[in-house]
């Protein structure tokens, strides 16, 4: 039996297979798959040519643009794994990624070359493995991405990649606090393409239009099942999601397919209705919801808009990749479910804190059986272990599951905040605070939002004898976490209102309802 292929493989197959199709475009660029694989060829010998070995990690940080294809094939083709990093970090959180992963490069975006500069003293990466690339020249210290794929060959390179060794190496923050790096491979990456393909219905005729961060699992995974089928990918490439514009794009390209969390959907839904009557949407013919949980008349409203569309809507992690589906028929009947299991996958297990399965309707921590699930954490073989029972994987999500066999979440990573569909961790914003030399203790939770689903509040207890305002609290954030993470509130309170249990630990669900209370009124 011939091994399962890698994005670099598949690549090459559909170059000569589908040569002139348009295989990969952003807003303002396009490749057919010839020219597609060409580039990333080129791309992959050029890295190989900078000294990098199979298995070195690569940096790379960028808004969403059509270069990110081009390096997903490329790192697949030379056998180097592709650290994605997240656009919205500032400067000390790139390092400590960079850093945790020894990498050896690092390609940027011209627009996010002020972070690095920051830190670029303090990273391990070596002189004249800074790559650069954007609308402007490469500064001083970098290499030219462009200047360095014209110097390459364009054939395939010379390196034995097989579906065990590692294609990704993807930071998800956790309850702790720091990023862990989840190790992806390319048999993952291939497995899952091919289950995404079935549970959806893709085919060599389908397109996305990919706006969720290419630096996120979401579009990188649906990226990749496009390609093994043949079928094409567009990356919205605006540095933030604009509605109209999002829908005209849209409307004018053709795509098929979009994954958007609830956010997106309910600012389209919101446009005036002659901008919305104006948008053709009969060729999109399914749609992704996901990451946060969706209010039944926004379902409602998205199917009616995008009259030819089907919804589904499914569960998943970095991690593990997708672990269950909720398909359109199912969307009303099982109304704040994520479906059930994905095919090929084995019977999900709840288990209580003694590790046996709990019955139906009771909350157990869920445990996966996927395929294509990751291969551990990078320098972490204790939490490697704790996230796997045998041939079982959790992230430490709660759920319950019906009679019908259907799942429901219960609880996202502890205390996880959900914000715009992004994960923020309690835990990393409750280090930043507690820094600051007038805090004492500090909890943070998150609360309902109508945009965002869910905004990031603090509740602080002050030091004794010292004083401080909301607003320095709000500016210690602003220099220490990325946007998203930054708290849109913080409450002073006394010492003697902080809820605690009996063993001095903060109960961040007490809270949570006295600022709902408070919030609603």
């Amino acid at each position: 039996m011939g091994p399962l292929l890698s994005m670099g493989d598949i690549l090459r197959a559909y170059a000569r297979i589908y040569p002139d199709r348009v295989g990969a475009r952003d807003l303002t660029r396009s490749m057919t798959f010839r020219e597609w694989n060409a580039r990333s060829c080129r791309l992959a010998n050029a890295l190989s040519g900078l000294g990098l070995d199979k298995g070195d990690r690569i940096g790379v940080l960028a808004y969403n643009c059509v270069e990110w294809m081009e390096i997903y094939a490329a790192t697949a083709k030379a056998g180097l794994v592709a650290v994605p990093i997240n656009f919205r970090l500032v400067g000390r959180e790139i390092r400590y990624i960079l850093e945790n992963c020894d990498a050896r490069a690092l390609l940027v975006q011209d627009d996010l070359l002020a972070p690095i500069e920051e830190i670029r003293s303090d990273i391990p990466v070596e002189s004249g493995k800074l790559v650069h690339f954007g609308a402007s020249a490469a500064p001083v210290g970098y290499l030219s991405y462009e200047s360095i794929i014209a110097k390459a060959r364009d054939t395939e390179p010379e390196v034995i990649v097989g579906p065990e060794d590692t294609w990704t190496l993807m930071y998800t923050s956790g309850t702790t606090g720091a990023p862990k790096g989840a190790i992806r491979s390319h048999g993952a990456g291939a497995l899952l393409s091919l289950v995404t393909a079935v549970e959806l219905g893709f085919n060599r005729n389908d397109a996305a239009l990919l706006a969720m961060p290419m630096c996120h699992a979401n579009s990188l995974y649906f990226a990749s099942a496009l390609t093994h089928c043949g079928g094409g990918c567009s990356i919205y490439s605006r540095r933030s999601f604009d509605p109209e514009h999002f829908l005209r794009t849209i409307s004018a390209g053709g795509e098929s397919f979009t994954s958007l969390v609830p956010t997106h959907y309910v600012m389209m839904l919101g446009l005036p209705a002659a901008v919305r009557d104006g948008c053709e949407t009969g060729r999109v013919t399914k749609l992704m919801i996901s990451s946060a949980p969706a209010r039944q008349d926004t379902k409602r409203e998205i199917m009616e808009f995008f009259r030819n569309s089907g919804l589904f809507e499914l569960y998943g992690s970095t991690e593990a990749g997708w672990v269950t589906m909720l398909h359109p028929e199912e969307q009303f009947t099982k109304l704040g479910s994520v479906g059930r299991e994905c095919v090929a996958s084995g019977p999900i297990k709840l288990l209580d804190d003694r590790g046996q399965e709990v019955p139906d309707g009771e909350v157990g921590e869920l445990f996966s059986q996927t395929p294509y699930s990751f291969e551990g954490y990078w320098k972490l073989p204790e939490k490697t272990r704790e996230s796997f029972r045998g041939t079982y994987c959790t992230v430490g999500d709660m759920a319950r599951r019906d009679p019908d066999g259907f799942y429901y979440l219960v609880d996202r990573k502890s205390n996880m905040i959900i914000s715009g569909g992004e994960n923020v961790y309690p835990s990393e914003i409750e280090e930043v605070l507690a820094s600051h030399p007038a805090v004492k203790e500090v909890a943070v939770i998150g609360l309902s939002d109508a945009k965002w689903g869910e905004r990031v509040h603090g509740v602080a207890v002050l030091r004794d004898g010292i004083v401080t305002t909301e607003a320095e609290l709000m500016a210690w954030c602003r220099e220490r976490l990325a946007g998203y993470k930054r708290p849109r509130s913080i409450a002073i309170i006394p010492d003697a209102e902080m809820p605690r249990t009996a063993t001095g630990k903060v109960q961040h669900r007490l809270l949570k309802a006295r600022w709902t209370e408070i919030a609603a009124g």
